[in-house]
């Protein structure tokens, strides 16, 4: 598929892995909707790629449908990436056997609102908007779409089962997405990342080492992934017109152990 000239939606695209992608989307000729919470990093990255920022809560239909809009505005809409995500670690119960002490329901619920439920939301807005567009080549492609999963997705850590729970939920949908939206020319794939060093690493002395500790389990190279090579991955995704129904992970060869 060709990005040159479309318009494509990423959310989480403030930062991390979404900014990365963002930013190699414009350079490849895509007007680029950065969707993201975080106005102030929002904006910044939006200037600097030509594009436009909207403030997005991925679970809103209202806020979804306002960012699908501002996409449409610009060009063609055929390129959605859902990178936006939250995390949490917490175990299943507590050390005092006490029901107060287990894990917070509303967490593991708000966990799943937004890597999950956020993602299928974005993805039945953007493709219904995607469905009216005339085919962009002969095969009847209309666009595609790329979902963030994560290795916990296989290999959840102990802590992680809210986390875990979401990114196996978005690898499960891909298959069945893909299917339905065949009929109108919408691929949907998924990328499974491992470490990627990006900004919830922090930075400073502690959490290099902090990063050097998590780096022994890669299998090669022996380091950390980039949001870049997360990026080009992406945008093979979107543009070769053969990848269909596929969660890809990224990850060094990494088999997470149990903490």
């Amino acid at each position: 598929m060709e990005l040159n000239g479309i318009s494509a939606i990423v959310t989480g695209g403030a930062s991390g892995l979404g900014e990365a992608t963002a930013r190699l989307l414009a350079e490849r000729g895509a007007k680029v909707v950065v969707a993201d919470m975080n106005a102030e990093k929002g904006e910044a990255v939006a200037s600097d790629i030509g594009g436009v920022f909207r403030s997005t809560d991925v679970a809103d239909t209202d806020q979804g449908i306002a960012t699908v809009e501002a996409a449409k505005e610009m060009g063609p809409l055929r390129a959605l990436v859902n990178a936006a995500g939250i995390g949490w670690a917490t175990r299943t119960i507590g050390k005092d056997g006490e029901y107060s002490s287990a894990h917070d329901l509303d967490i593991f619920k708000k966990v799943l609102e937004v890597n999950l439920v956020g993602s299928f939301n974005m993805i039945r807005l953007a493709a219904t908007a995607m469905s009216g567009l005339d085919p962009a080549d002969e095969f009847g492609e209309r666009g595609a779409i790329v979902n963030v999963a994560s290795v916990a997705a296989f290999d959840g850590q102990i802590g992680q089962a809210s986390y875990s729970a979401s990114k196996g939920g978005v690898v499960g949908m891909t298959l069945p997405i893909a299917r339905d939206l065949s009929a109108v020319g919408i691929r949907v794939n998924c990328i499974a990342p491992g470490l990627i060093d990006t900004p919830i690493y922090g930075s400073g002395e502690a959490s290099e080492q902090f990063k050097d500790r998590l780096k022994a389990g890669v299998l090669f190279p022996k380091r950390l992934g980039t949001s870049e090579e997360f990026a080009t991955l992406a945008l093979e995704l979107l543009t070769n017109s053969y990848l269909n129904a596929e969660t890809v992970r990224i990850d060094g060869g990494i088999r997470m152990q149990p903490k």
